[in-house]
């Protein structure tokens, strides 16, 4: 029918020959940005009425809204004979809908074209995201600023110009023409100076036009807007080193080898395109390794890709990008908790998209990355049931442990190695269904072991060693445990895997501890503690001085001190020292009730010393509830060391924890 519709600025229509038509008054066109916002679907009346008149409407709305549909018919479709339906203005059932395809509507073309240009090279890019924001005559329905009806779609459209703005810019910059950048990123951050990123572009223009210092006062501006630290001191510190303007190094170093590279891929591939998520993917499993900044920059930036990755509407390109993170993963405590339980379930989201027919190998990737994050009770979705009741069936764990049964399952069938190492380091993170679970975990860590020296996947023979190292402590196989350490720091010297050495060092000083007694271990947990502070997994060190300062007391009989308690901060441990520390303080009904609401202890490296930990709380004060629960958890790890399995404490054999707890039961069954 040759009708075009305006929604990026004022409501309007045009006609084959490109003449406005007359819409009408006001109510008119606000009728037909409602029905154009909904994109063919259809509004009904009693929806138009509320949208219309957001207070309260005139007895007659009704009616007057189906004039302004006719009215709107006859200015869109003149030529139409009487009684003939409109075929571009319906009437459906209960409303209207505006039948227009989309290269007729300039939001929906803007939509299109923008993908293109993400698609496209740097020069092509230029010339399609010119024709994209030429479809912007002003602000989103400019004519109805107020109107609740639109402020979602014009948020969303803004939001995608805004980033045109800066995908525009980008691949000027890719282009070489930094100058031409200059001028829009200046009008861009000025309007918009809560964008981090268009100051960024903006200073990177700057500096590759030759003018270092106004982009590095253009970062001092932004750090007034935005706060010290992050991507604008990251982009500080490359303007500064000068790499874009020093003189080649030689051609054979590393770093020459890396800055051409880089400078070559940002020329040649396509802004933001599907390219550069696939590789910011690797780069971003790369970097996890690299030392305590990397890690915490892989962790802050990986959801930030895996939303990027959600947001596509592939979902075979969003499983390989979130699928695509198989860093091992040593440590069975989160280092953020509420981060890896989102991460978990945008696998989860990802693996119902492709469905049980959809790549095999995709399907397990995303398994185990919920069996990975899944790590402890970072996947809960319920409170934890308390310890003083009976065990409970808990669908979160049955979930994660299901996933990880099957991404084995189905890496074995495969038979490809790199897959079943990463199945398999999600299998060790569900390796906790019940205490004593160290010679299951030493039996894992021996397969990942050799499975990754047959196939040279060094990464995960550091994880299968660390997990051995683990397993073997925990079941008091110190000689064992000793080559796996000295092969760890080998491996970690020789493949650049620093992080490796925060797991030695912890089991060195629990070595100590185990041979040398408390005396000596002392000092050198106060020197670990110091070291490996900074080491970037939060999920290992928070709280760790507070079981630190439990080894004598749980390897003795008596009851802590709650002064050498005092200035520790317990971090997630709190609710399981809490009841022990009141007990100490002789807050006995306290104490009491804390372990009446205690959940029970994660299901993680450290749930046998925490258990051993309710046990003499409870026994202190009678609590015979958790006594019993204690018991009942603590007789499968009989033979092992509570805590050890950790690689980071150990409070001596679980036996003589249960035997404590046998005798505090048969003196109350005696008292009873």
């Amino acid at each position: 029918m040759g009708v075009e519709f305006g929604l990026l600025g004022p409501v309007a229509a045009w006609d084959a020959d490109g003449s406005p038509l007359p819409l009408g008054a006001p109510r008119h066109r606000e009728v037909l940005g409602r029905l154009l916002i909904a994109r063919g679907r259809v509004v009904p009346v009693d929806r138009l009425v509320a949208d219309l008149w957001e207070d309260e409407p005139p007895a007659g709305a009704v009616g007057a809204v189906r004039t302004f549909v006719a009215a709107l018919r006859r200015a869109l479709e003149p030529g139409r004979p009487p009684r003939e339906p409109s075929r571009l203005l319906v009437t459906d059932g209960p409303g209207y809908a505006v039948r227009a395809g989309r290269e007729t509507v300039d939001a929906r073309r803007f939509e299109d074209i923008a993908a293109r240009a993400a698609e496209a090279a740097p020069h092509a890019a230029v010339a399609l995201w010119d024709a994209a924001l030429a479809c912007w005559r002003g602000p989103v329905l400019a004519d109805f600023p107020a109107a609740a009806w639109a402020a979602a779609e014009r948020a969303r459209l803004e939001a995608l110009r805004l980033d045109a703005v800066e995908r525009r810019a980008d691949a000027l910059l890719a282009t070489g023409a930094a100058r031409d950048a200059v001028a829009d990123l200046r009008a861009h951050v000025a309007a918009h100076p809560g964008r981090e990123d268009g100051w960024m572009l903006l200073a990177t223009a700057l500096d590759r036009a030759g003018r270092r210092g106004e982009a590095l006062e253009t970062l001092d501006l932004a750090r007034d807007a935005h706060g010290p630290g992050g991507a604008l001191a990251r982009t500080r510190a490359r303007i500064l080193s000068g790499t874009e303007n020093t003189a080649a190094e030689p051609a054979g170093t590393a770093d020459s080898v890396w800055d051409r590279v880089a400078a070559s891929w940002d020329r040649s591939v396509p802004a933001r395109s599907r390219a550069r998520l696939h590789a910011t993917a690797g780069l971003l499993r790369d970097l996890a390794v690299t030392g305590p900044d990397g890690l915490e920059e892989a962790h802050r930036h990986r959801r930030d890709l895996v939303a990027a990755a959600e947001t596509t509407g592939d979902p075979e390109l969003a499983a390989r990008l979130i699928g695509s993170y198989d860093v091992p993963a040593g440590w069975t405590r989160a280092d953020d908790p509420d981060g890896a339980g989102e991460l978990s379930r945008a696998a989860a989201r990802a693996a119902a998209r492709l469905g049980p027919d959809g790549p095999a190998a995709l399907r397990a990737r995303l398994l185990s990355v919920v069996a990975v994050e899944s790590r402890g009770d970072a996947a809960a979705d319920a409170p934890l049931p308390r310890a003083a009741d009976a065990p409970a069936t808990e669908p979160w764990r049955g979930r994660a442990e299901r996933a990880a049964e099957e991404a084995v399952r189905i890496a074995r069938h495969l038979g490809d190695p790199a897959l079943l190492t990463f199945a398999l380091n999600g299998a060790f993170m569900q390796a906790y269904a019940e205490c004593g679970s160290a010679s299951r975990r030493e039996a894992l860590g021996g397969e990942l072991t050799r499975l990754a020296v047959d196939h040279q996947l060094p990464g995960h023979e550091v994880l299968g060693r660390i997990v051995r190292l683990q397993a073997l402590a925990g079941l008091g196989d110190f000689p064992q445990a000793d080559t796996e350490a000295e092969e760890i720091d080998r491996l970690a010297h020789r493949n650049e895997r620093p992080l490796a050495g925060v797991f030695t060092a912890w089991y060195r000083a629990l070595r100590t501890s185990e041979t040398d007694g408390w005396p000596a271990a002392r000092p050198r947990y106060a020197h670990v503690m110091a070291e490996t502070a900074d080491c970037g997994m939060p999920g290992l060190t928070r709280g760790a001085a507070a079981l630190v300062a439990l080894v004598p007391v749980m390897r003795g009989d008596g009851l802590p001190d709650p002064g050498d308690f005092a200035h520790l901060d317990p971090g997630p441990y709190r609710p399981w020292l809490d009841p022990l520390l009141l007990a100490a303080s002789g807050a006995v009904e306290e104490a009491g009730q804390a372990l009446t609401t205690v959940p029970r202890p994660p299901h993680d490296l450290l749930q046998e010393a925490l258990w051993c930990v309710l046990a003499r709380a409870a026994a202190s004060v009678g609590h015979l509830p958790v006594l019993r629960r204690a018991r009942d958890e603590l007789a499968a790890a009989g033979a092992e060391l509570a805590g050890a399995g950790s690689g980071l404490v150990s409070f001596g054999p679980v036996a003589r924890h249960l035997a404590a707890v046998d005798t505090a039961l048969g003196a109350a069954h005696a008292d009873g």
